[in-house]
């Protein structure tokens, strides 16, 4: 039998694309720009002032490994409630410093705009009106 006929009939089908794994790469994404935009603050301080107390520099440090641990977790079905406490740690950063409330609220319209998104997302999949869905 030639190696045409043995492979007729045993091609396997595509597995379906997963809808969701564009978005969890932009969330991803978005927490790296933000550990990026929040040890940028650093120096910006130091220019702009007295430079960060101790304790702000940890709280920055707890943030910027809880953001980059993030990034790595969004496959959990958790993810989205842990991307949307580490915005509220960041408004909460107004306690230390201005600059760090004033980024969180930056990066919380952004992440209203990524629930907004995701929102659309799962109504066009359930109602099967996604290209991915299309036959």
């Amino acid at each position: 039998m030639s190696e045409e006929a043995q492979g007729e009939g045993t091609t396997a089908a595509p597995a379906p694309t997963d809808p969701w794994r564009g978005f969890r790469g932009i969330c991803a994404a978005t927490l790296i720009l933000e550990v990026i935009v929040v040890l940028l603050a650093l120096p910006v301080l130091s220019f702009f002032g007295r430079g960060p107390s101790w304790l702000f520099g940890l709280y920055i440090g707890v943030l910027t490994v809880g953001l980059i641990l993030g990034a790595g977790l969004q496959r959990r079905s958790w993810a989205m409630k842990y991307n949307v406490t580490l915005q509220v740690l960041m408004v909460a950063g107004f306690v230390l410093h201005w600059t760090l409330g004033v980024m969180g609220v930056v990066f919380l319209l952004v992440w209203a705009f990524i629930l907004r998104v995701r929102a659309i997302v799962a109504q066009r999949f359930a109602e099967g009106t996604l290209t991915s869905q299309q036959g």
